[in-house]
């Protein structure tokens, strides 16, 4: 069966990699992701999903359905990028361009590639004529980067039970360098707010502060900013601090207030208050969400059945193993596992192309034969979840 796979990819991997360069030749950045949508969905249908869905929040979704439905495997990666900034782009933001075995372009790593890896998983699959007894389903979805999983929120709590589909197991398409990542740390954003009729005291007091966040490593503090209202003085100061698996956002909430409190009142008598982040956020379908700043952390247990199965199954496909976990090296990076495994109680592994180092980088790359072969092994996982097992077939009867 790999070798029959892996002969059919040579059909598929090239395909992959010309679509990431259209993917990578579309700006995209979060809740501006319709042209890259209407790109995912006309691929969906040229690969002959068995239905292909645009929800309310702008998500593509496509379905292939096996014999019985059960299991079901999502693949879901994100069609938004950041915004491209900084001046060390050798090749354009958008170009898209070969050079050396990478490819280059704004959301190469993150996740366009894991994206088109994913869809021609779908297309493998079927022109491998394998028989799957559940059923596959491909989301691309949206407002990942600053919706904070907008996307998948919809996705879960409304689009797929209007399908009638319930997802068993999750594999998001994030760069993991074809490591096999099972979690993450987490973060949050909160807003420290020091109020008082005395401006002297609300500005020393913020800077007390301000110089107390610096010097904890775990954080990542803004500058205070200053209002007047009402005659009363105010400063905020944005604060993002790490979240490990244990931590819990009210509890990180009510420490940071009491250390602020401490810190500010050692000035002067004045009003502090923290909260989370948020804000209102357009999707370009033009449903809005209320989005709070907080990405929790998230694992799957190593010794799970879902790991297991990929494991052996990558093993068998002749494919490397590499378990590990992002380490989210920027404040604000994250996965939708988050979402997935603590709220709705799906198994989630990431198996992408992408390298962890290049997402929201300048010249931003990836490696073209990591496309390809993500294609292949992700196949590999899929089929050992849900496929049928094949024997006495040969390659040339299919």
């Amino acid at each position: 069966m790999y070798q029959m796979l892996r002969l059919k990819n040579t059909w598929s991997a090239p395909r992959a990699v010309e679509f990431t360069q259209k993917l990578c030749q579309v700006k995209s950045v979060s809740c501006q992701e319709s042209a890259l949508a209407d790109l995912v969905e006309h691929q969906m249908n040229m690969i002959g999903f068995d239905r292909v869905v645009r929800d309310s929040a702008g998500n593509v979704v496509g379905l292939i359905l096996g014999r019985t439905g059960n299991p079901t495997v999502l693949l879901n990666s994100h069609m938004d990028t950041v915004d491209a900034t900084g001046t060390g782009w050798r090749h354009q933001p958008l170009s898209g361009r070969i050079s050396g075995g990478r490819l280059y372009g704004l959301g190469s790593s993150d996740c366009k590639s894991g994206l088109s890896a994913q869809l021609f998983v779908a297309e493998l699959l079927k022109h491998s004529l394998l028989p799957l007894e559940g059923n596959l389903v491909v989301a691309a979805t949206v407002a990942e980067e600053n919706g904070m999983g907008s996307g998948v929120q919809t996705l879960i709590e409304q689009t797929l039970p209007e399908l009638s589909i319930k997802p068993d197991y999750a594999i998001l398409g994030e760069p993991t360098d074809m490591g096999l990542y099972y979690g993450h740390d987490g973060w949050i954003e909160m807003d420290i707010t020091i109020e008082g009729s005395n401006p002297f005291q609300v500005d020393d007091a913020a800077e007390a502060v301000y110089e107390e966040m610096q010097a904890d490593e775990g954080v990542s503090t803004l500058r205070p900013r200053f209002e007047q209202t009402q005659g009363r003085r105010r400063a905020v100061l944005q604060v993002s601090r790490r979240m490990a698996m244990q931590d819990d956002a009210t509890t990180t909430v009510n420490q940071l207030r009491h250390e602020a409190t401490r810190v500010a009142q050692s000035v002067g008598t004045l009003a502090v208050e923290v909260g989370i982040c948020q804000e209102t956020r357009q999707l370009y379908s033009g449903k809005t969400t209320v989005v709070r700043r907080a990405t929790h952390a998230w694992m799957t247990d190593p010794f799970h059945p879902l790991i297991e199965r990929s494991r052996q199954s990558l093993t068998a496909a002749g494919c490397n193993v590499r378990p590990g976990k992002w380490q989210l090296g920027k404040f604000g990076m994250g996965t939708a596992g988050g979402i997935l495994v603590n709220q709705y109680k799906i198994p989630t592994i990431g198996y992408g192309p992408g390298e962890e180092a290049q997402a929201h980088a300048e010249d931003e790359s990836v490696a073209v034969d990591s496309i390809g072969e993500c294609v292949y092994g992700t196949a590999a996982i899929v089929h050992s979840l849900i496929g049928t097992p094949v024997f006495g077939w040969t390659t040339d009867e299919i």
